[in-house]
């Protein structure tokens, strides 16, 4: 059989998750894949155990040692190690429809000219409930999306690696996983994909599923919650280098000028919204006045004698 998909799944000390992500692949229609298991840290025992039990033969194992990996060296091993044509992130605790490589490869199959294609996505909600992480509700992400669009990257990420299946050949391009990224990694590839070429993205039904669990903390938490701090400086690392590459191009001119934009907005809008304050504790109390004088005559009686008598 022709292995034409890497599946790469990321773990690291969630035996459970792991075992749930394999019967996950296991469902899907399409069977013409390899799946690669890195192990970042965990117990090499307890992973291939899973593996074993999984029922999966088109199985490698990685296991790198605690402190040595990460979330993107884990990838970058991951995805060198598959040597398929497409390749796909799908990390312990997400999962797919059971078509969700049998219609994004035969995508990728009769558009050569698209680098990737990425689906409508579900979020899962996920509560501890008598010993294991149990669904309590979904909602869609990004309801109503068409298209991956640049413009819109370059705000906020607008795919999660479940849902994107990729060319091998895009990292002979744009480089690998950047290892220097705690996280954000996803993102900050979806971009230079674009720069180059298109995400295409296939309308309808969810395909993919991607859990998340709030109120998780230690090894069971989703990496957004678990590197809220990473996510916010890496975001930034990211941002700074694609400006550092504009004003070695093109001058600090424009950006200079944004920035000077951006801050009398902000100021502004501070103005304005210290004045509608101002407005509103001036309507409140004037209301309650009025409401004083109608319902407590007497008391407003007082007042106004007391305030006479001052001026007298």
């Amino acid at each position: 059989m022709t292995e034409r998909v890497g599946i790469v799944v990321r773990t690291r000390q969630r035996p459970e998750f792991l075992r749930r992500a394999l019967a996950d692949i296991a469902a899907q229609s399409f069977r013409h894949f390899r799946v690669v298991v890195v192990n970042d840290g965990g117990d090499a025992a307890e992973v291939d155990g899973v593996v074993v039990a999984s029922g999966l033969d088109a199985v490698a194992v990685h296991h790198i040692a605690p402190g040595a990996g990460g979330r993107c060296v884990a990838a970058n091993l991951g995805v060198r190690d598959a040597g398929t044509e497409y390749v796909v992130l799908h990390d312990d605790d997400d999962r797919w429809h059971p078509e969700f490589l049998a219609r994004t490869v035969a995508w990728l199959d009769t558009h050569p000219a698209d680098s990737a294609v990425a689906v409508p996505t579900e979020i899962v909600y996920e509560e501890q409930r008598e010993g294991s992480w149990t669904e309590v509700g979904r909602a869609p992400f990004w309801a109503g999306m068409q298209r991956i669009s640049l413009t819109e990257m370059l705000s906020v990420n607008r795919a999660v690696p479940i849902s994107v299946l990729y060319r091998r050949s895009l990292h002979d391009d744009i480089g690998w996983y950047d290892e220097t990224l705690d996280a954000v990694e996803d993102w900050d590839l979806y971009l230079r994909i674009l720069r180059r070429g298109d995400i295409a993205f296939l309308p309808g039904e969810a395909l993919a599923f991607w859990a998340q669990r709030p109120d998780a903390t230690g090894l069971d938490a989703n990496s957004m919650f678990a590197l809220t701090a990473e996510h916010a400086v890496d975001d930034a690392r990211v941002r700074d280098r694609a400006l550092v590459e504009w004003v070695r191009r093109e001058g600090a001119g424009l950006p200079l000028y944004m920035a000077s934009l951006h801050a009398e907005t902000i100021a502004h809008i501070d103005a304005r919204f210290e004045a509608l304050e101002r407005t509103l504790h001036a309507r409140i109390r004037d209301d309650l006045r009025h409401e004083l004088d109608a319902h407590q005559p007497v008391w407003s009686r007082l007042r106004r004698l007391r305030r006479r008598l001052g001026r007298g």
